[in-house]
């Protein structure tokens, strides 16, 4: 966290002894700036007075407007030149959430810096849409960079796609020309917080925000998480736990066994044992497995087929053995190869 060498508060203090006390009230009660973080509507606002929500808009406007052209805003030049310094050195563009709170933990705090900003010329702040959260920014062209870097980003990303945020960071910081001096993995890390279109997940992937990969729901999500962390087969009981150790998620065994059962996400490959079908394993028993083998593969030996479908399976050879010879599905040529029936 920057450690700011002035004291806000102080700086906001002297401000408002510029301007009439109803509209100090106004500012006070629309920023937050005093008792509670929380800021005041215009219409809880205008009920106290008596006026219209237009009324204390316009009172609201000109004492801004007159607290810009105070000898106070003056002096305090050199506080908002600083904080210029601080969002220029973490890149030149960050979400109003995660600089306030890079500058201070305390939300009143954040509120007098929030004035500051909003009294400034040198900021200029992005309003929250469909794509990006509240921004600030101190340099014109990289916050056009950035954004636009942030939209192909957007575009590429499917429902299902989860990267890793080191994959994420090479191919955002790719694409930026700024200075290279700005283009630092903590940096990176400040301009995708930008996005509300994307998000990273607990265990620290990032994919489309609102899919169930970045904001896991329930059980099955978690356990996809969890099996797509570790690689391999799991077994429900291992996933279960690892669940709750990670997530912090009371995950019942049974409840488990029976959520990875329901999910097309999932296919069962052994005893309790079960994989990610995105990682080309086929759903079905035994006989199925066989079948999209030899439709895939076309005729194949004895052993090869034993092989492919043990890559697929944690059975024993002779279980696929004894499918094989049921003639309702399979039948062998005179090469000695099978086929489906």
């Amino acid at each position: 966290m920057s450690v700011i060498t002035f004291k806000p508060k102080q700086v906001t203090k002297s401000l408002l002894t510029t301007i009439p006390p109803r509209a100090r009230d106004v500012i006070i009660g629309r920023f937050g700036l005093e008792d509670t973080p929380e800021r005041k509507t215009l219409e809880s606002i205008g009920n106290t007075y008596g006026i219209t929500r237009e009324r204390v808009r316009q009172i609201e406007n000109f004492a801004l407007a007159t607290l810009k052209k105070s000898e106070a805003f003056e002096k305090a030049a050199p506080a908002l030149k600083e904080l210029r310094e601080i969002l220029n050195s973490l890149g030149g563009i960050m979400s109003e959430e995660d600089f306030l709170e890079h500058l201070s933990s305390d939300k009143i705090t954040q509120n007098h810096l929030t004035l500051f900003l909003v009294l400034s010329d040198d900021f200029t702040k992005h309003k929250e849409d469909n794509i990006f959260k509240h921004r600030w920014s101190v340099d014109d062209t990289v916050a056009s960079e950035v954004h636009a870097v942030l939209h192909s980003l957007h575009k590429e990303f499917s429902e299902n796609d989860l990267v890793p945020e080191k994959e994420i960071i090479e191919r955002f910081l790719d694409r930026m020309h700024a200075d290279p001096k700005r283009k630092s993995e903590h940096t990176a890390k400040r301009w995708l917080g930008i996005s509300k279109v994307l998000g990273k997940n607990t265990l620290g992937d990032w994919g489309v925000a609102a899919s169930p990969n970045i904001s896991a729901r329930g059980i099955r999500d978690y356990a996809f998480l969890v099996i797509r962390r570790h690689g391999s087969p799991m077994h429900f009981t291992e996933v279960a736990k690892k669940i709750s150790s990670t997530f912090g998620k009371k995950a019942h065994v049974a409840t488990c066994h029976n959520e990875l059962i329901k999910d097309k996400r999932f296919v069962l490959v052994g005893r309790g044992l079960y994989v990610l079908s995105e990682w080309g394993y086929t759903g079905g028993v035994v006989k199925d497995v066989i079948r999209h083998v030899l439709e895939k593969e076309g005729p194949l030996t004895k052993q090869e087929i034993v092989e492919k479908v043990m890559k697929e399976r944690y059975v024993k050879e002779n279980t696929i053995l004894v499918n094989l010879q049921n003639a309702k599905y399979f039948k062998k040529d005179k090469d000695g190869k099978y086929h489906t029936v």
